[in-house]
């Protein structure tokens, strides 16, 4: 007669639900079993002979606790009546007998050894999926691109070579200072980023002008997937009143506009006891300083940034802010250096001549000229010694150009501004477009000439305004569009207007009257309403052929992938303007820009163009001193658009404006520094890391992972294109995703799409629903254990096969990016039942593909039959991964030594030529890197994932 399987007081675990805990046999009758889960105070009933149940049982050497959580270790385990009992030593040393009745039963397995001989066996894919993600973070982390690669933007080697600078820092404190147009908010977007995905910062600050609070909440959640908070008085006062004494304090990730500190102390007090890592300042040359009086914008920033580790500023050009706004700017960011402005000025104008003397060593002709000129290889001996010069001199010619840039690289590191003010210009930076002016000159329309000249000009520039409601039968600018989209059906064409009224209406004019295919775009849309304009415009078959935009709506989108800009009026100021063409004279446009200008022959608006083309030529570059003539020249100019037939007046104008443009531009083309500008971007090595990125990034491997992945969390995908997915929640899902809603997404792995298709979310390896979703893979045990059968004829049939996968486990804060150093982030077994490692024969991707799976019920009578054998080969285990843990340790040691010893020397020789490395970057590298070496020498190998194999015939 057989035993009953099931014998009341046996302990039994669910291994569909195995947070339920230890279950207690209450009954076995009619082949049905009870089984009493006193931990969660629930009862299940199942059919005996197919029931999701696996026997616990505890092996010598198995830590378990009794119902009054009391711990003993066991040294033997006996049966008695078909039920165990324990026998072991407690923490005091004394014997103890405990029988499994009295088992604690609030037991959760998450160890692999633990999960497996409890039954809970997992599907082999996801093993596998686990071993691949654990291979995937260590790779990602290891890499050089770690935290550049999420950002939804073009990979631009000027603003990722700065991030990569700033980044690597311990406390970054920068002047960003590109010429427009050059992504200086990217550039800081992209430091937050890394630095938050890092580890390197967990709270940031970001203080901006009131009209970009909105933009930049906006670029940060769109472009590099960052949740900000948008503190305003409205919101710290609905904070306050929940109970929060302190509204900064309510979330890690801030935005608030810079009068919110300036119109309140207490919130200035607020902000700085916070307390943050880093600390972002846009448009920083607003804030007035002078030596006698400093504004009250300036010393609220100057007080947050005293208390913060890590600032940023982001600003004009620095001709623009003038050498005393320039000081102020390097003030906030280390006030012990600049401590006095005359200081600051002298070492400029030493810095002046190091830029004279360079000039000529960067043309072709490099190399000759310095061989030519005696007083210059003097001058450059002075700065870099003798031999420096003279060992040059000993080169063949064939290598001195080369070695040219050796001693260029040398005047660079003595430049004393270069670790803290990064500033690219245009003429630096390739990949922008060609603009060309389209001038379409039309008749006035008879209604306008109703109106007498005392209305003001800043009126005629919106001639709608001045007709009224029937303005678009009339107006001669609406028969000049109409016809040429007609004769331009192919092109993509941005419409861009003062007013969202305007927009609206002509809008609608367009699409309903002429059939036009159109969409509207403006600031009184919703975000969501906004996002699918822009992705209607930006569908490049069956998508809008015009946007219509606001002045207002149009601010921070980039629409490159449209060559043609048609001003249907124009904007007073130059900043205006240049905000007009910089929606589509962006780096990445891959064509010139058609800007298109309307205007009534003798009227207001042919004025302001003739100023703008003739005087500032602002159609034609970008204007870095537009701004300042235009408050030089603003009475005339208006006097000039209020008499628009006083031609004498307007030549006047146009000449002056002229001739004082080309003397600005002389200044700043004299005053330009060509070492700064080099230290800026450092092009072989900005390659080098774009480099990385590429082929960390991998879109193909990317997207087979993440198709994987949510395919094994049950998660619903839709093929959208050849490069994307709509995601939506399954009805059997294994748990509920971070950053999937409920509602679903449409996500590509196309950086390109992504750029072109801003309601598309960029799907990156380090996307929140990614890391996210690997995260619960790799911090739980899901997938941590598995069975299979294998058939392979050179080994016997019925052999028993161990595969181990040990994560290497570093007690090292994550901002050390310790996984730099390591040679891999695990060790991989593979165990004959003699304890023979056969891992170097049978890689686990070739063995992935020869394994066959069984059924939870067949794997967990393996595991039974097998547990004593399986026991053996974990002992057998531990001296090799002693040994494996061992070489590891040592590899990693000496790739740290190296790296680290090499670039503490190269701070400490800069260190002495240029006084911006600061004492505290060399003490802070010594110190982390004797924290890594210390974390490396108490690391650990833990054993992450077991597979269970059996040799079949």
């Amino acid at each position: 007669m057989s035993l009953p399987p099931f014998v009341p007081g046996q302990r039994w675990i669910s291994n569909s639900e195995a947070e339920l805990g230890l279950g207690i046999v209450v009954e076995y009758a009619n082949r049905r079993v009870e089984i009493r889960f006193p931990a969660a105070e629930e009862t299940r009933t199942y059919a005996a002979d197919n029931a999701p149940l696996s026997r616990v049982a505890y092996e010598p050497g198995d830590r378990v606790c009794n119902m009054l959580g009391d711990a003993m270790e066991v040294v033997e385990r006996m049966e008695h009546n078909q039920c165990f009992i324990y026998r072991g030593v407690d923490e005091a040393g004394e014997e103890v007998i405990l029988p499994e009745l009295e088992l604690d039963s609030a037991v959760h397995f998450s160890r692999p050894q633990e999960r497996l001989f409890a039954g809970q066996i997992d599907r082999n894919g996801l093993f596998k999926l686990r071993v691949a993600i654990l291979e995937q973070q260590h790779r990602l982390r290891a890499s050089a691109a770690h935290g550049l690669l999420g950002a939804r933007v073009q990979l631009l080697p000027h603003q990722f070579y700065i991030a990569s600078e700033l980044s690597q820092r311990l406390a970054p404190r920068a002047l960003l200072a590109d010429e427009v147009g050059l992504g200086k908010t990217i550039e800081a977007g992209l430091v937050i980023h890394q630095r938050l995905i890092s580890g390197r910062a967990s709270r940031v600050l970001v203080v901006v002008p009131d009209s970009l609070v909105h933009q930049w909440l906006v670029e940060m959640l769109r472009r590099f997937n960052l949740m900000f908070t948008l503190l305003d008085e409205a919101r710290c006062v609905d904070i306050e009143l929940s109970g929060q004494a302190n509204p900064f304090e309510s979330s890690q990730l801030v935005i608030c506009s810079l009068s919110l500190l300036t119109r309140s102390d207490a919130r200035q007090l607020q902000a700085q006891a916070a307390g943050w890592d880093l600390l972002v300042v846009d448009e920083a040359h607003h804030l007035g300083w002078s030596q006698e009086a400093p504004s009250h914008a300036y010393r609220s920033i100057e007080a947050l940034a005293e208390k913060t580790p890590g600032v940023l500023l982001l600003t004009a050009t620095p001709e623009q802010l003038g050498p005393e706004g320039h000081f102020a700017r390097l003030r906030l960011l280390d006030p012990a250096r600049y401590p006095d402005l005359q200081q600051f000025l002298d070492e400029e104008h030493r810095y002046l001549q190091l830029n004279s003397l360079i000039e000529p060593l960067l043309g072709d002709d490099g190399a000759s000229v310095l061989r030519a000129d005696v007083h210059l290889r003097q001058a450059l001996a002075e700065r870099l010694g003798n031999a420096a010069v003279e060992d040059w001199l000993q080169l063949p010619e064939a290598q001195q150009s080369q070695a040219l840039d050796g001693l260029i690289r040398q005047l660079i590191d003595r430049q004393g501004t270069g670790r803290v003010l990064f500033r690219n210009t245009r003429d630096t930076v390739s990949g922008f477009p060609q603009r060309q002016l389209q001038v379409h000159s039309l008749e006035m329309p008879p209604e306008l000439a109703l109106f007498d000249e005392e209305v003001a000009p800043e009126a005629w520039l919106h001639p709608e305004k001045i007709i009224g409601n029937d303005w678009l039968e009339v107006d001669s600018r609406v028969e000049w569009l109409v016809e040429w989209l007609s004769l331009n059906r192919n092109r993509k064409v941005l419409v861009i207007c003062a007013h969202a009224a305007t927009a609206v209406a002509l809008e609608d004019h367009l699409n309903l009257r002429e059939g036009v295919r159109s969409a509207v775009f403006h600031e009184g849309m919703s975000l969501v309403n906004r996002d699918r304009a822009a992705a209607y415009f930006a569908e490049e078959e069956l998508g809008a052929q015009v946007l219509v935009c606001s002045e207002i709506g149009s601010e921070g989108r980039n629409f490159q992938f449209a060559q043609h800009l048609v001003l249907f009026d124009l904007p007073l100021t130059p900043d205006l303007l240049e905000q007009r063409i910089g929606r589509l004279d962006r780096i990445g446009q891959c064509d010139d820009i058609q800007i298109h200008v309307p205007v009534y022959t003798g009227g207001t608006s042919e004025v302001l163009l003739r100023w703008y083309d003739e005087g500032l030529n602002a159609f034609s570059r970008v204007c870095a001193v537009g701004d300042a003539l235009y408050r030089r020249f603003a009475p005339r100019l208006l006097r000039c658009l209020q008499q628009p037939e006083d031609a004498e007046a307007l030549q006047a104008l146009l000449d002056d404006t002229r001739h004082e443009r080309e003397s600005m531009e002389l200044d700043l083309s004299n005053g330009r520094d060509r070492l700064l500008e080099l230290s800026s971007c450092r092009p072989e090595q900005a390659q080098q890391l774009l480099d990385e990125v590429a082929a960390a990034e991998n879109s193909r491997e990317l997207q087979a992972f993440a198709e994987k992945l949510f395919d094994r969390f049950g998660v619903d995908t839709q093929p959208h294109g050849p490069d994307g997915l709509v995601l939506h929640p399954g009805d059997h899902m294994l748990c509920q995703l971070p950053g999937l809603p409920e509602e679903g997404l449409t996500l590509t792995f196309s950086r390109e799409r992504a750029l072109a298709r801003e309601d598309i979310q960029f799907m990156s390896w380090e996307h929140p629903l990614l890391t996210g979703t690997m995260e619960l893979i790799g911090r739980g045990e899901l997938g941590n254990s598995a069975v299979c059968t294998l058939k392979l004829p050179p080994l016997q049939a019925g052999t028993l096969l161990l595969e181990l996968v040990y994560e290497l486990s570093c007690p090292a804060p994550r901002q050390l990016q310790l996984e730099r150093y390591l040679p891999s982030g695990s060790v991989r077994l593979l165990l004959d039942q003699e304890g023979r490692d056969l891992a170097g024969m049978i890689g686990h991707q070739p063995l992935n593909q020869l394994l066959e799976t069984v059924t939870r019920n067949t794997g967990q009578k393996m595991v039974r039959l097998a547990r004593e054998q399986i026991s053996a080969q974990l002992k057998q285990a531990d001296p090799l991964v002693a040994n494996a843990l061992v070489k590891l340790r040592g590899e990693a040691l000496e790739q740290l030594k190296q790296q680290r010893s090499a670039e503490y020397q190269r701070l400490a020789a800069l260190a002495e030529v240029n006084p911006m490395v600061r004492p505290e970057e060399l003490a802070a590298l010594q110190s982390d890197t004797e924290q890594m070496a210390a974390a490396l020498e108490s690391a650990e190998l833990r054993l992450d994932a077991i597979r269970l194999i059996l040799v079949r015939e």
